[in-house]
């Protein structure tokens, strides 16, 4: 039996740390898929249980020098890991601060001279540096020599590995000038002042890595802590984790409501904005739907708990938004692989750096030496690790927070590709609430008994059109007949029994197949469907008895939703089972030029893929339920509804209010998104390759350009934090 679990993992210093333990679990018996982000420092573990199991994980991961432990789905879990993170930047910062105080003593008593010459007459000055520059090697730049070993043991090399064997280099030679091994200057400035630098990039970069799961931490921080449950005939505050489904919760004004349910007394107007993104707080009645997180304004009220816990609304946007932000796109697969041949292709470069500057070029050994730790510490596979995960999660997180929830890195380079946007008509363009506006009656059957018949034979199905008609009853007070073998017949009507007579309700191509000429009502019915309405006929035995005119009204975010997207230079098609007068007459209201109409349910998928074989990327709009084929066969599925009513296990963007501009906002965002992660790939790529040369001194002999190690390992931190700065300058994304 195969299982997933999430490990939450610490100590790792660049990307191809992320690939040293991918590569360690991949290769547990047992393991089917493993997946590391180094961006989020997570592992996504699918394994048999039978095999292997959650301590054989950690333990292979401890074995070449990471921490990891399993990450719950819960706000405690999260806590501890929070706790953890910080205490791991807390010591990276004071590591780095008693770097510096020790640092910088060891670059005055090695170079200071060349200001004041005075101390070059100090005593003791290399063996003072010696004292100085050791700490700094071995405690301050540990987590370096253990990184290296980690690597070594799996028959690899990091960044680790890098900076160990730059620093370890000139720190041995100057040992040796120091015990009077060779006769030479001292470089221990080079070690010490390197290892705060990196020291200084890891701790910087580790504070702005926080910064961009913020999204994640605000959601979290919306559930109260505890709820005022009604039991035992008392009202009493218990802790969130112990309410259960169907306890009756009492919310005052200005409290958080605590998990998810229904209204049963009381009335209140909700801010669902930190979940919905909804700005406008939403009248609660009776009977309505509530959300956990969400915010009580007036009054107070009681309702029963529906949903708790990890099956809350809350809980699983936090999930779905976390498993995206662990998610790698597409493009991440060749960072991966420029990745996983980095550090082993620079070692070599510096090798034959080294060799060029000493057997070839005849320089001094030390300056061969230096030129070596230079390619060494320029070097950064870090900035190509953190492009694509800081990206993703920086705009998920903007996402999340307006109510657009996207499901990782294939959504998002999914998205940039879109030409064509497929909407359904139904509950998407428009409300999905039609009102019956005729009743037309052919024979000499009454209105009354047209909507009676009509009504009855509708009240045992569930379809939109339906409950229109019924409510029409209701408003007339008209009592129904008893239906007998009802049979739904989808995209075309529904037909069945009343008092022995067959009654049949549907388009014409359902009553045609019945047998039933629908040629005497052909004029009437067309006008209608030009003005936009859908007319459900209704026979018996036969004949023709009546019609009914129904209409959808559209949405009043629709309009400008076609508009924009058009404006974006996207092609806006709507899809819809009704005829198509009826569907152009909508189309044409809303300003779409292509309809695909009479289409079935089970035919949608179809249609998507003629779209595609015309060379066409394709998002579909669908509401996520009955839209499931379609949303999965097109290049992007995008799923809209409202609050608890969307599925969010349909389509690869989800939009949790039922706003169409959510649409044209969650393709811009998507874009903007892969937009920075082509940035930060581009400048990651630009810098590795361009200062890799420098600091080998290719162009020492035409510009007299050389790089000291020190200024290297400068520029080897500053990269880093670039790229993760870059992705948070996403935030100001306004959509």
């Amino acid at each position: 039996m195969y299982n997933q679990i999430t490990l939450s993992l610490r100590k790792m210093h660049c990307a191809s740390c992320a690939q040293l333990i991918e590569r360690q679990l991949r290769q547990t018996p047992g393991v089917q898929q493993a997946s590391v982000n180094y961006g989020t420092e997570r592992a996504r573990v699918d394994f048999n249980q039978s095999q292997t199991s959650l301590d054989k994980l950690i333990k292979r991961v401890q074995e070449i020098g990471y921490d990891a432990s399993e990450l719950k789905q819960d706000a405690e879990a999260h806590l501890s890991e929070e706790e953890a993170r910080a205490r791991e930047i807390n010591g990276i910062k004071t590591k780095f601060i008693i770097s510096v105080l020790l640092a910088v003593p060891v670059l005055i008593l090695s170079m200071g001279m060349k200001v004041i010459p005075a101390i070059e007459e100090i005593p003791y000055r290399e063996w003072l540096q010696f004292l100085l520059a050791t700490p700094i090697q071995f405690w301050a730049g540990w987590q370096f020599y253990r990184g290296f070993w980690g690597a070594w043991k799996a028959r690899t090399a990091n960044m680790d590995s890098l900076i160990a064997l730059g620093t370890t280099a000139a720190y041995l030679y100057s040992l040796l000038v120091v015990f009077g091994l060779v006769a030479g200057e001292v470089y221990f400035e080079i070690g010490s002042i390197l290892i705060a630098f990196v020291l200084l990039g890891k701790w910087l970069e580790a504070r702005a890595k926080g910064k961009t799961g913020e999204a994640i931490k605000k959601l979290m921080g919306l559930a109260p802590k505890t709820a005022l449950v009604k039991r035992g005939g008392r009202e009493q505050e218990i802790p969130l984790e112990q309410v259960v489904v169907g306890d009756i919760i009492r919310v005052k004004p200005g409290t958080k409501i605590p998990v998810d349910g229904l209204v049963e007394e009381g009335t209140s107007s909700v801010d669902e904005s930190m979940v919905t993104g909804e700005s406008i707080p939403v009248e609660k009645n009776r009977g309505d739907v509530v959300i956990g997180g969400t915010i009580n304004q007036h009054g107070s009220f009681l309702f029963m708990a529906t949903k708790v816990g990890k099956d809350t609304l809350l809980a699983s946007i936090i999930k779905l938004v976390e498993e995206a932000q662990a998610s790698k796109a597409p493009i991440q697969r060749f960072a991966d692989r420029v990745s996983a041949y980095f550090v082993p292709v620079v070692i070599a470069l510096a090798l034959i750096t080294f060799i060029s500057w000493y057997f070839i070029a005849l320089q001094p050994f030390v300056a061969s030496l230096l030129a070596f730790i230079a390619v060494l510490v320029i070097a950064c596979p870090c900035a190509l690790g953190l492009a694509t995960p800081t990206a993703i999660i920086t705009g998920t997180g903007l996402g999340a927070s307006k109510g657009i929830l996207i499901k990782g890195g294939e959504a998002l380079e999914a998205a940039r590709k879109i030409s064509t946007v497929v909407f359904d008509k139904t509950g998407t363009l428009t409300n999905g609430k039609p009102e019956v506006t005729d009743v037309h009656t052919v024979s000499e059957t009454t209105e009354s008994e047209v909507l009676k018949l009509a009504a009855s034979i509708e009240s045992k199905s569930e379809h939109p059109l339906a409950a229109a008609i019924i409510k029409k009853a209701e408003q007339q007070n008209i009592n129904l007949y008893e239906v007998d073998n009802f049979t739904a017949v989808p995209g075309h009507g529904v037909k069945g029994f009343i008092e022995n007579m067959s009654v049949i309700l549907g388009n014409r191509k359902l009553l045609e197949q019945e047998g039933i000429a629908t040629e005497i009502i052909a004029e009437d019915v067309e006008k209608e469907e030009e003005a936009g309405k859908t007319v459900m006929i209704i026979g018996s035995n036969k004949k023709i008895i009546g019609w009914i005119a129904v209409a959808d009204t559209a949405k009043p975010s629709a309009v400008p939703a076609v508009n924009q997207l058009k404006k974006n230079g996207v092609e806006v098609v709507m899809i819809t089972g009704d005829n198509r007068r009826t569907g152009k007459a909508v189309a044409r209201e809303l300003g779409i030029e292509r309809v695909l109409a009479e289409v079935l349910p089970q035919d949608k998928a179809n249609e998507v893929k003629k779209l595609q074989a015309e060379g066409k990327k394709v998002a579909f709009v669908g509401d996520g339920i009955n839209d499931a084929p379609a949303l999965a066969s097109a290049d992007l599925g995008i799923a809209i509804g409202s609050g608890t009513d969307v599925a969010l296990e349909t389509g690869q963007i989800v939009l949790v209010k039922n706003d169409l501009m959510d649409v044209v906002r969650a393709i811009n965002l998507s874009r903007a998104t892969f937009r920075k992660i082509v940035q930060n790939l581009f400048w990651a790529l630009v810098y590795n390759i361009a200062g890799i040369p420098i600091a080998a001194g290719v162009f020492y002999p035409i510009f007299g350009w050389q790089l000291r190690p020190e200024i290297a390992g400068a520029a080897m931190a500053l990269s880093s934090v670039s790229v993760v700065t870059n992705s948070l300058l996403l935030k100001r994304w306004r959509g």
